[in-house]
């Protein structure tokens, strides 16, 4: 426990919470789009149809025609090839993090990651006493010729960790070329590849490209997946995907921390996706998030200092900034409280090694327009007196 410490965004999304600040700050998505009425609907048919079973345990798998649902999607969106088995529903994908960590790693293990990365991945994994390797990290992904030289030359790597779509947190997307170098390079030496996929279906533009998982000849990929980001967060629902013998041991992982995700949330999901039509619901988002990512990358282009530069995503929820080398984003932070402006440092969230303290993060799909435009003014100006 002495190893661990607190979310920095979960600790600045406590400042948040006050009605005056413009917070870049969460990954959260916006509020206004959740289906509440239908959600309304489909809550009291699962209690009129069959309410003592959502209200009573169910398997740690999770509810069959969800899991049916999951594969089918994943097959259609991704070019998988699964089938209810090789789901477990999990509490977010983010308790699929924290299982994999239980499932692969002992003390002194190696994760090779993006750099940088998703910061609850890394508190999720460190739990476990593992070490982190940073792979150089560019537009097209992950650098596989670094990684295969450090692979063969270090015994102690056991995983490897990426989120291949509008990365978290700098939205960047990974080539098709560097997705089926990550399979055979899996393929080739043996290691795990825990494939991180929450924002998969928020592409704005371009072309959806196949998972990593798409080109697993062996079963070491494993793919996450959650509602949390096309339907509603509340539920905390999501899973993971990956070979039967692999899930067996999630399975058996997940008994021994909250036994089942909880039942009535798996059947109304499952019920909404019988009588409404998902796609049109995840389209609303797209248009939402597209028009606010472009007012976003506009209003930086604008009100930014000359010397700082930020990612332009093709999807997803968060862009990334990097400030000259001379600048500490958290002094930044610091000056941008005070105007009521909140966003998540880079250094130290986002590099499990340290450093980069010159880079931010800001998330463009939770805050209406108006407040977008108006938070990143003030924070332009609050840059150029770093300048």
């Amino acid at each position: 426990m002495s190893g661990l410490r607190a979310s920095e965004i979960r600790e600045i999304l406590k400042v948040t919470e006050r009605p005056e600040v413009i917070s870049f700050a969460g990954g959260l998505p916006t509020p206004e789009l959740f289906p509440v009425e239908a959600i309304k609907e489909v809550n009291r048919l699962v209690l009129e149809e069959a309410g003592t079973k959502a209200l009573q345990y169910t398997t740690t798998e999770g509810f069959p025609p969800l899991r049916k649902w999951i594969a089918e999607r994943m097959n259609k969106q991704l070019g998988t090839h699964l089938d209810p088995d090789h789901i477990l529903i999990t509490h977010g994908s983010q308790q699929a993090l924290g299982l994999s960590g239980k499932v692969f790693l002992d003390e002194g293990d190696v994760v090779l990651c993006e750099s940088p990365t998703y910061l609850a991945a890394i508190s999720a994994f460190r739990a476990y006493g593992c070490e982190f390797i940073e792979i150089p990290t560019d537009e097209e992904g992950m650098d596989i010729e670094a990684l295969e030289k450090i692979v063969t030359t270090n015994d102690k790597v056991k995983a490897v960790y990426v989120i291949p779509d509008f990365q978290n947190p700098t939205g960047r997307t990974w080539s098709l070329e560097r997705r089926k170098q990550l399979a055979a390079a899996s393929r080739k030496y043996g290691f795990v590849v825990i494939e991180d996929n929450p924002y998969g279906e928020l592409r704005f533009e371009g072309e959806f490209l196949p998972a990593v998982k798409a080109f697993d000849t062996e079963g070491n990929i494993l793919c996450t997946g959650t509602f949390s980001k096309i339907f509603c967060p509340g539920y905390r629902i999501g899973w993971i995907a990956g070979d039967k013998e692999l899930i067996r041991k999630y399975v058996l992982a997940k008994q021994g921390t909250d036994l089942q995700c909880n039942t009535i949330a798996q059947m109304e999901i499952a019920k909404y996706l019988e009588l409404y039509n998902i796609d049109e619901h995840i389209d609303k988002i797209r248009e939402t998030y597209r028009i606010r990512r472009d007012l976003a990358i506009r209003t930086m282009e604008q009100y930014f200092p000359e010397g700082v530069t930020f990612t332009r995503p093709e999807g997803g929820l968060f862009a990334w900034i990097e400030l000259p080398a001379h600048i500490n984003a958290r002094e930044v932070l610091e000056k941008s409280l005070e105007e009521n402006i909140a966003f998540v440092p880079g250094g130290g969230s986002f590099f499990p090694n340290g450093g980069h303290e010159n880079t931010f993060r800001i998330n463009f799909s939770n805050m209406p327009e108006a407040r977008i435009e108006e938070g990143l003014q003030r924070l332009g100006k609050v840059l150029e007196g770093f300048i």
